[in-house]
């Protein structure tokens, strides 16, 4: 099978699906195909003849109907990208999202010259913390722990900061239950499971093969947020940051509980769709 016969046979299955313009077929088939070969795009518009290997054709038609069946490229691939980083995904992690990059920018705010300690609550993949850790590798002062329910989920964070030299320690742990009220730390960021657990999202697109237990937490969706918003009464240094990702239609609510549970300086700041989607406060 030629690169050109190659291309035509995915697109034409893509389409089928029904779910896909004729632009997003295309892309998708160049891409995954670019990605299993090694190559860039030009190489597949300069050597369209080229013939696959029968090692190459049987990954291609392999990944394709893992497309067709509704299987998310992060998944089928093993990995994304986030900050810039390649980062193993499986399907016991989260898959990286670019709006929980704004999340990443906020908390590089909030770390001064006096930021010892940092921990990322449910990390999944390990995307925020060791997109942190790279940013602030020349802070031997500061601390920087992950931590996360599942081992499974635990290892794959661990490969990716091995992969990366990120410096950050990893912890198994449900939020903050392990850590004393000692245990006090100058910013708190998390991107837990706020997704109500009746959602009909649920049921579609990528949503389908991600682990529940990380997209849903009660029926608001708020169980895991509230959960963590009071474990850090107690946990975060005074003046300390409490950073969270959220839902585009749980902003109010959330500022609501942060101002209940005391906290002051409280902002929400809109993604790229300008919706509200991560919501800051100070201990």
């Amino acid at each position: 099978m030629s690169i050109s016969c190659a291309l035509e046979w995915a697109q034409s299955k893509l389409l089928a699906t029904q779910t896909l313009s004729n632009f997003e077929a295309k892309f998708e088939a160049e891409f995954l195909l670019t990605e299993l070969l090694n190559v860039n795009r030009a190489h597949l518009i300069a050597w369209p003849e080229s013939i696959l290997s029968a090692e190459n054709k049987a990954a291609y038609i392999n990944a394709v109907n893992g497309r067709v069946s509704g299987q998310p490229i992060a998944y089928i691939l093993g990995y994304r990208e986030f900050w810039g980083l390649k980062l193993k995904t499986t399907p016991n992690t989260l898959i990286p999202r670019p709006d929980t990059e704004i999340l990443v920018n906020e908390t590089l705010k909030k770390i001064t010259s006096e930021t010892q300690r940092i921990i990322d609550l449910g990390t999944g993949t390990g995307a925020i913390a060791i997109a942190l850790a790279k940013e602030t590798q020349g802070n031997q002062n500061l601390e920087i722990i992950a931590t996360d329910l599942d081992s499974a989920t635990l290892a794959t964070a661990q490969h990716n900061a091995l992969e990366h030299q990120a410096s950050i320690s990893l912890i198994q742990s449900d939020w903050l239950k392990p850590f004393s009220y000692s245990s006090q730390f100058d910013i708190v960021v998390s991107n837990p499971p706020y997704i109500e657990e009746d959602d009909q999202h649920l049921y579609k697109g990528d949503l389908r093969f991600e682990p529940i237990r990380a997209l849903t937490s009660g029926h608001d969706g708020l169980t895991a947020i509230t959960t963590i918003i009071k474990e850090c009464q107690d946990r975060l240094k005074k003046d300390g940051w409490l950073l969270l990702e959220h839902g585009y239609a749980q902003g109010e609510n959330i500022r609501s509980l942060l101002n209940s549970h005391g906290y002051k300086s409280i902002e929400t700041i809109k993604d790229y769709a300008n919706l509200d989607r991560v919501t800051i406060a100070q201990r």
